[in-house]
């Protein structure tokens, strides 16, 4: 009998913290997606992280109406910021490459604009100044990488350039070990699985 107000208590208190959570969370910054696209408007690369696009072909439709919607702007070395579809996306375009981040129309422009100058210093670091969709395609994967540095379902975790490409660069050289210390053979195996994966795909 003396357990059951004890147990009364935990499970406010327990309840209390899921809300604080949840209050927490939906203050957090925020992204819907971070979009890398060319000069066309095709995919270099791209992380949606919310259903506002449930199909690839609302993706691809949402990639399309931004790039034209923004293709005829003069977004230099500084971010642009435009209200779009309910969303508001922070661009900016750095020779044929055309960078993007998307966020709910109540989020704080100031803090897209600090993902993507974190997003676009990180590339230009790793790709040594020479960013363009050549150079990009070759280190997608670093890209890739650099997204999951700077967001994770959404939340955003870091907008420092300098310390998303030296996280970047720290799992570049772990891959890097690991295939160097692969025999010949075990290393032509594993490039015709990757091979065969992307021709699937």
């Amino acid at each position: 009998m003396v357990a059951q107000p004890v147990y009364d208590s935990f499970l406010l208190l327990l309840v209390d913290c899921i809300v604080q959570l949840l209050l927490a969370q939906e203050s957090c910054p925020s992204v819907k997606n971070i979009l890398l696209l060319d000069s066309e408007g095709k995919r270099v690369a791209v992380k949606y992280y919310t259903d506002d696009w449930p199909t690839l072909s609302a993706k691809l439709a949402f990639e399309k109406s931004v790039f034209v919607k923004t293709q005829k702007a003069t977004a230099g070395t500084e971010a642009e910021i435009v209200m779009f579809d309910g969303h508001i996306v922070v661009y900016k375009f750095i020779q044929d490459l055309h960078f993007f981040v998307t966020g709910g129309e109540e989020e704080n422009e100031l803090i897209l604009a600090s993902v993507l100058q974190g997003f676009t210093d990180a590339v230009d670091s790793i790709l040594r100044n020479n960013v363009d969709k050549r150079t990009a395609l070759e280190n997608l994967d670093l890209i890739l990488l650099c997204l999951d540095e700077i967001v994770d379902g959404g939340i955003v975790l870091e907008t420092e350039g300098s310390v998303i490409a030296e996280k970047v660069s720290a799992h570049g050289v772990e891959g890097a070990t690991s295939l160097a210390e692969q025999t010949l053979v075990q290393a032509l195996a594993t490039a015709r699985e990757h091979f065969t994966k992307s021709l699937l795909m």
